[in-house]
């Protein structure tokens, strides 16, 4: 499937902004399950300075810096990427292993010793900016994750019960909500319910990290898709270990999206678009930075999904 989404994010200030520094992750990378296309990053205005590397997690992560005063600043992102559909999870006799490995192999498997190889998923099991170490957590998880249940037959589990008994509300949550906020109200967006699960694997001893993307969602019945009219999106990635690796620390990372109930290997769907990965939300925002003047602004956020061909005709319409 290819898919090409733009994302533009506008801000609109009180007064001049003299000097500002930006911090962006908006460029798509390459995975198991996705190939980037093209992806160009404009920028109004004209930054002066406009680097990009590879963070501590993989991201591209692109700076920027403008020296001229402005009133105004638009930062647009137009990828186009081509996704696979993800192999499911794993089932079956081929699967036997996977299915058979319970959730307290894999916390007994990250639990310290002594001149234990190092995991590098070994970092997704602490509590981070947005997803504390709590016992409301745990407390939530637990009916999933009873003795001697399969890790991903748990996690799924899990899922489930975040899917169903917590309400996906728009504007019932804010970026910075903290996550305990979003579980004891019972309801959130999508960033709240991947934080939620997180925190949840976590309180067990089981690695679990922040995926930020798009998935491709549909019009209602009888209407056209609108331009600007989708929004990012937000699931959660599990580390497993092989049952019975041939490489210490080989294994997988298994996708799991609570708000649509949706899971699968290297991504939850052909129809999902990864951005980056982080420990939280903190690690991966869309944009941030640091500005002199402006004394207050107005956010503008437009992202649009969908096949190519369809969106170069929504903007060749009149």
């Amino acid at each position: 499937m290819k898919l090409r989404v733009l994302h533009t994010t506008t801000y609109h200030y009180q007064g001049n902004v003299d000097l500002a520094q930006h911090m962006v992750h908006l460029s798509p990378i390459d995975t198991a399950t996705q190939k980037v296309l093209a992806h160009a990053l404009r920028i109004r205005p004209e930054p002066v300075g406009h680097s990009e590397i590879l963070d501590a997690f993989g991201n591209r992560r692109c700076f920027f810096s403008l020296q001229s005063p402005h009133e105004t600043l638009t930062v647009e992102a137009d990828s186009e990427i081509e996704t696979r559909e993800p192999r499911p999870l794993p089932s079956g006799p081929q699967a036997q292993a996977w299915q058979a490995l319970g959730w307290e192999a894999v916390r007994e498997h990250f639990r310290y010793r002594a001149k234990a190889p190092f995991n590098p998923a070994s970092e997704f099991l602490f509590a981070s900016p947005h997803v504390p170490r709590d016992d409301a957590f745990s407390a939530f998880a637990r009916p999933a994750f009873v003795a001697g249940r399969p890790m991903l037959e748990a996690t799924r589990a899990l899922m489930e019960r975040i899917h169903t008994e917590l309400s996906y509300e728009t504007a019932s949550t804010g970026v910075n909500t903290p996550a305990l906020t979003a579980l004891a109200q019972g309801k959130g967006v999508c960033q709240d319910f991947a934080h939620i699960m997180i925190g949840c694997l976590r309180s067990l001893g089981l690695p679990a990290r922040y995926v930020s993307g798009y998935l491709l969602t549909q019009p209602p019945p009888g209407k056209p898709r609108l331009i600007g009219a989708d929004a990012s999106h937000a699931w959660v990635a599990v580390y497993v270990p092989e049952p019975a690796p041939s490489v210490p620390g080989q294994g997988a990372w298994f996708h799991f999206d609570p708000t649509n109930n949706r899971a699968g290997e290297d991504s939850p769907g052909e129809d999902y678009v990864q951005l980056a990965t982080g420990r939280d939300f903190s690690d991966v925002s869309p944009m941030r930075g640091v500005i002199q003047g402006g004394a207050n602004h107005t956010l503008e956020v437009a992202v649009t999904v969908a096949p190519p061909q369809e969106l170069r005709a929504l903007q060749a319409a009149p």
